[in-house]
């Protein structure tokens, strides 16, 4: 490693990994630093009996021939790299209910979508339509969604609420349970979550939806290779302990290693909390630090990674999110030690082998940064580890079975396929991709006061700036977008967007 780059980015999470190649294409001298053995963030995977499974980018959407993130993953330079597998084009997703054995179908294609829908629902065929129309009116607002420079989004559209606008759709509340039934991809709040976040992420999947095989990695693996490719440089084991300052300008940051790099421009891909902390809060105006400070952050998770026995359990081309009951749909991450789990998402892998049968299968539900207080001050990652000890391990396992439980609702006979059965808390979501109480999505945005979780990428120290799932919006293309916004302060709009649509024209 040098002493000195033009751009230093700190955290290899795709925000900070994309970052890096779009500086490194304009020819600046660039170095990410990871505190990890592992780079990637969400786009991390691992592996448990010879099974690949992701921590937390199970599919993808937007990635067919002309849509958004297909043109930006062209531009730097992965596209024709990745492979993937498309998901049932009838149901990409599946919404269920405990109270019933009916499974309904979100569907690939806006007019696919209509379609599947109103075989469940033949009276709301219009207020299906109508639903469509709404969410594609708001991603047409955003310019960067649409790989546009120009124009600027309405901003009484961030005061639109998620819940009341689904609704005003319809009075039946089954459909309306089932509309919103995949709001665990914002991990949604019936009085906060804002409709435009729920139209962002859900309108990229409805374009099209995919499966890494076998996961996500190669996302990192391939911005990695770009990222080398353009002359740019990456380390691992290099965890920033502070950024030193000097005339309201980051001067170099210091490792733990006692190394230390200095540049012209620094790039923070890390929780924006932790880095006012290690810039110093004195650096920032007290009326920002309180705003950032004030933040909540969006519910963590309880994962189970079940590998099964070869050929017992059958490859499903899904997801599915499923809850105890409908009235359940905005109200899963309030539960107590009786009720919780309340609702689930489940995936599965996809490998390059056979797609008759799975290798295994992930199951998520909420679960509380505070259920965990017992153990807050415990750290294991691969780079330190720790053993947080028997009643940690105890928690896990009544958990485990508490959760297996509800799963066999679902899945009858499902634990006869199981071959072993791994965990992950919200302190591994906090210790392994760095989240504020190892949130899954960065703040709560929150549509009664949408200006509040609003961190501009620029901060007012003159080269420092923010980009990762806390900045503008979480997900794949989200964080991909907020890349292009930070790098945009430094390069300028017109001239990067410009650029990207005519690489992928």
């Amino acid at each position: 490693m040098k002493e000195r780059y033009d751009v230093v980015i700190i955290g290899s999470g795709l925000g900070g990994l994309a970052s890096a190649i779009l500086m490194a294409k304009e020819g600046y001298k660039v170095c990410v630093l990871e505190k990890n053995n592992q780079f990637g963030g969400n786009l991390q995977t691992f592996v448990r009996d010879k099974t690949i499974f992701d921590t937390g980018i199970h599919y993808i959407g937007g990635l067919g021939e002309g849509q958004n993130l297909y043109k930006y993953f062209k531009y730097l330079g992965i596209m024709d790299e990745l492979k993937l597998h498309k998901m049932d084009e009838d149901g990409f997703d599946i919404i269920s209910f405990e109270e019933e054995n009916e499974e309904y179908p979100h569907a690939q294609g806006y007019e696919n979508f209509i379609h599947q829908l109103t075989q469940y629902f033949p009276e709301e065929k219009q207020a299906i339509k109508n639903y469509c129309e709404q969410i594609k009116t708001i991603c047409n607002s955003f310019p960067l969604y649409n790989l546009q420079w120009e124009g600027q989004y309405d901003s009484e559209i961030l005061a639109l609420n998620a819940k009341q606008c689904i609704d005003a759709v319809t009075q039946n509340e089954k459909l309306r349970a089932v509309l919103a039934g995949s709001n665990f991809l914002y991990a949604g709040i019936a009085d906060k979550s804002p409709f435009y976040v729920h139209a962002l992420s859900v309108n990229s999947y409805i374009q099209s939806s995919w499966r890494c095989i076998n996961g996500g990695s190669q996302i990192t693996k391939h911005l990695i290779r770009q990222l080398k490719k353009n002359g740019g440089e990456i380390y691992k084991y290099k965890e920033v302990t502070s950024f030193e300052t000097q005339d309201n300008a980051v001067t170099s940051v210091k490792m733990k290693d006692g190394s230390e790099v200095s540049a012209d421009f620094f790039i923070s891909n890390i929780d924006p909390k932790t880095t006012l902390k290690m810039v110093g809060e004195d650096k920032f105006r007290k009326s920002f630090i309180k705003r950032i400070d004030s933040l909540e952050g969006v519910v963590s998770a309880f994962s189970l990674y079940l590998v099964f026995k070869p050929e017992t359990f059958p490859y499903i081309n899904h997801n599915y999110y499923h809850f105890k009951n409908s009235r359940d749909v905005w109200k899963a991450y309030e539960y107590d030690d009786l009720t919780w789990p309340k609702a689930f998402m489940a995936s599965m892998n996809v490998s390059g082998k056979s797609q008759v049968w799975a290798d295994g299968m992930t199951f998520i539900t909420y679960m509380k940064y505070d259920d965990l207080k017992p153990w807050e001050n415990t750290f294991n990652t691969t780079a330190e580890k720790e053993d947080r000890g028997e009643s940690y391990d105890a928690f896990k396992v009544r958990k485990t079975e508490k959760f297996l439980q509800q799963i066999e609702l679902k899945f009858p006979g499902i634990r006869d396929c199981i071959q072993s059965i791994h965990s992950s808390t919200p302190l591994s979501y906090r210790d392994y991709i760095g989240g504020y109480n190892g949130n899954m999505y960065g703040y709560v945005k929150d549509s009664n006061n949408p200006m509040l979780s609003f961190i501009a990428p620029k901060t007012k120290l003159d080269n420092l700036y923010l980009t990762g799932q806390s900045i503008n919006m979480h997900g794949v293309l989200g964080v991909t977008i907020g890349a292009v916004v930070t790098c945009a302060e430094i390069l300028g709009k017109e001239y990067l967007v410009n650029k990207i649509n005519q690489f992928s024209e």
